[in-house]
């Protein structure tokens, strides 16, 4: 992944806070008929210092064939327009253009098979639970009949990565002037939900300098 501008995260627990926080990715697998290419929800783990990957795919999926190919794990975080009038330079020389915020974390492995009933159970309920523990009154796997789920389980293949390279990339103008960086940061303050996520974002970077 290019990574220009000081845009280069590296740190594992900070990759992984940000890969749990979106939850959802693209799962990218070359093969020799072209590229396979799923979008799914993930489990993150910090196992013994590794990030571990968990996911799962319809049984009629055939991605799940393609176990121990490298494959790239894609996770696209908040993403806005910036727009050149959020710069007071504009104003200077006029020398300013749109460009797009973003954050995105790429994760590299092979993945491996789980099928046992165990094991498909215990995904289960930690992709449930880690989203449904924020709502009032959270919904559990138990919840459902249990034969309602084991049939379910018999229709879908779990898969887990154990990721050998992390990267990711935050792109919020941080190389910028600071007085174009608080342009930027008041300018998607006011982008919406996104917006705000990555005028956050471009805050870190300026309280460690």
């Amino acid at each position: 992944m290019y990574r220009p501008n000081n845009s280069a995260i590296d740190d594992p627990a900070t990759l992984r806070h940000v890969m749990a926080e979106i939850g959802f990715a693209a799962l990218v697998t070359p093969h020799e008929g072209g590229i396979e290419i799923s979008h799914l929800p993930f489990v993150v783990r910090d196992e013994d210092g590794q990030t571990v990957l968990e996911t799962h795919v319809a049984r009629a999926n055939p991605h799940w064939k393609l176990e121990g190919t490298p494959s790239a794990v894609i996770f696209q975080g908040p993403q806005a327009y910036v727009s050149p009038s959020f710069y007071p330079s504009k104003q200077v020389d006029g020398k300013v253009v749109p460009t797009w915020a973003y954050i995105v974390t790429h994760a590299h492995g092979s993945f491996e098979t789980f099928n046992s009933s165990e094991a498909l159970g215990a995904h289960l309920n930690a992709l449930t639970d880690r989203h449904e523990t924020r709502r009032a009154e959270p919904w559990t796997v138990a919840d459902a009949p249990v034969p309602y789920i084991a049939a379910l389980k018999r229709g879908i293949v779990g898969l887990r990565m154990v990721v050998e390279r992390l990267e990711g990339k935050w792109k919020v103008n941080q190389h910028k002037s600071p007085e174009d960086q608080r342009g930027t940061y008041e300018g998607l303050m006011g982008a919406g939900e996104q917006g705000v996520d990555l005028a956050q974002a471009l805050a870190s970077f300026s309280a460690t300098e």
